[in-house]
């Protein structure tokens, strides 16, 4: 008898060895997607990298560097929700 046959995605959830693979497929999601969650900012704001719970954005303008630095928690909310896991928990900004 077969067993049940489950979906690649149930698959890779379901086995903690693939965790890691799961992270990294989750960060580039934020990086491929930042400009959809936030379009006015693709002229001013460049996606650097991720580092652990961290997400690093060049900013040039220092006036929209500080803008953005007090609404961090509202821009980790709406990443976190759009990839539908707490995986943010931080922003660096730098020029």
């Amino acid at each position: 008898m077969r067993s049940k046959t489950k979906r690649v995605g149930e698959v890779l959830e379901s086995d903690k060895s693939f965790k890691f693979f799961i992270k990294a497929a989750k960060e580039q999601e934020i990086k491929e997607n930042f400009y959809k969650m936030f379009p006015k900012l693709k002229s001013f704001v460049r996606v650097k990298k991720i580092v652990n719970t961290t997400l690093f954005l060049s900013v040039e303008n220092s006036v929209l560097r500080s803008e953005l630095n007090l609404n961090k928690q509202k821009v980790i909310e709406t990443i976190n929700k759009y990839i539908k896991e707490n995986l943010l928990k931080d922003i660096k900004f730098s020029k």
